[in-house]
C-alpha cells in the first residue's frame, strides 16, 4: 500500500506576525499623519494670511513669504467689526441652547433606556428620525409660524418671535435634542440595572434615580456632548441669518460679515476675524478635553 503524505502548512513565526503588525501600524500612522496635515493646511494658511498686512500681500502675493508680519489685522478686526458684541450675542444663543438641549435629552434618554414602558423604542426612533430631516426643508414653515407668534415689544422689537434670540434657541434645541437623546440613551443602557433596582428598593422615586444616580455617572458622556453641541450651535450660520434681521442681535458667525467691504475685500482682515471666532470653541475644547476623550472612549474596551 502506498501512503500519501500531506505537507503541513507552514506556521508563521511570532517574528513574521510582529513584522506584519508593525507594517500595518506604520501604514495607519502614515495615513493619519497625512490626513492631519491636510486638515491643518486651511487653518495654518488662515493664520499665516492674518499675520500679514494687506500691503505685503498686494506687493508680493499670497503665495510668498516676503513682507512684514504683525498682529495689526487682529486688532483691526476686533475694533472694526465689534466682535465683542457679537461674541456676547453668540453666548446668549449657545449657552441656553446647550443647557436646555442636554437637560431635555437626558430626561428623554432616561425614559427610553431605564424605564420599561410601551413606547420606549417608538419614541427613540422618532427622536432619531428627526435628525434625518434636512433643516432647510422647514425654513419657510418655521419662518411663517414664528412671524405669527406674538411677543411683548419689551422682548421682541418686531412684536413676534422673529428677530429674537428665542427663535434661534428654540430651533437649535429642537434639531439637536434627537442626536443627544440617541447618544445618552445608548450610554445609559450600558449602566448596570442593579443601580436603579437597589435605589428603588430603598424607596427612591424616578426623579431621584435620574438626578442622584444616573446623571452623576453620565458626566463623561454629557461633557463630550456639551463640547460637540457648543461647536455645532456656535458655528451655526443658517438659522440666525434667517430669523434675525437686526444686525445688533446677530451672532459672531454672521457679524463677521461687517469686515466685508462694499467694493473691496481685505482677506487678511477677514482671516484674522475668522481666527478670533475660532478661539472660544478651542478654549472650551481644551478645558473639557479630558472629559471629551473619556466620553468618546466609553465602551471601547471590555471589562
Amino acid at each position: 500500500m502506498s501512503t500519501v503524505t500531506r505537507e503541513k502548512p507552514a506556521v508563521r513565526s511570532a517574528g513574521e506576525r510582529r513584522d506584519k503588525k508593525t507594517k500595518w501600524h506604520w501604514g495607519t500612522h502614515l495615513f493619519l499623519a497625512v490626513m492631519a496635515v491636510i486638515w491643518l493646511i486651511p487653518l495654518l494658511w488662515s493664520i499665516y494670511t492674518a499675520l500679514r498686512p494687506k500691503a505685503s500681500t498686494d506687493a508680493h502675493g499670497y503665495f510668498s513669504i516676503a513682507g512684514d508680519f504683525n498682529f495689526q489685522n487682529f486688532i483691526d478686526a476686533w475694533t472694526q467689526a465689534g466682535l465683542l458684541k457679537y461674541l456676547g450675542n453668540s453666548a446668549l444663543i449657545t449657552i441656553p441652547t446647550v443647557l436646555i438641549t442636554l437637560f431635555l435629552a437626558s430626561m428623554m434618554a432616561f425614559a427610553v433606556s431605564r424605564v420599561s414602558w410601551k413606547f420606549n423604542v417608538t419614541l427613540l426612533i422618532l427622536f432619531t428620525a428627526g435628525n434625518l430631516l434636512p433643516p432647510q426643508v422647514l425654513a419657510a414653515p418655521l419662518f411663517e409660524i414664528f412671524k405669527h407668534i406674538e411677543l411683548p415689544y419689551s422682548l421682541s422689537p418686531s412684536g413676534s418671535l422673529l428677530n429674537t434670540s428665542f427663535a434661534v434657541i428654540a430651533v437649535n434645541t429642537a434639531f439637536q435634542i434627537g442626536f443627544c437623546t440617541f447618544v445618552l440613551s445608548n450610554y445609559m443602557k450600558a449602566l448596570s440595572a442593579d443601580l436603579t433596582e437597589a435605589a428603588l428598593v430603598d424607596g427612591a422615586g424616578i426623579w431621584r434615580q435620574y438626578w442622584s444616580i444616573i446623571m452623576p455617572l453620565c458626566k463623561p458622556a454629557i461633557a463630550a456632548l456639551a463640547t460637540l453641541e457648543v461647536i455645532f450651535v456656535y458655528n451655526d450660520y443658517f438659522w440666525p441669518l434667517l430669523f434675525i434681521q437686526s444686525g445688533d442681535l446677530l451672532p459672531i458667525t454672521a457679524g463677521i460679515n461687517n469686515l466685508q467691504g462694499q467694493f473691496l475685500s481685505n482677506y487678511n482682515l477677514i482671516a484674522a476675524g475668522a481666527i478670533i471666532t475660532v478661539l472660544p470653541t478651542l478654549i472650551i475644547y481644551l478645558f473639557l478635553q479630558r472629559q471629551f476623550v473619556a466620553g468618546l472612549t466609553l465602551g471601547s474596551s471590555k471589562g
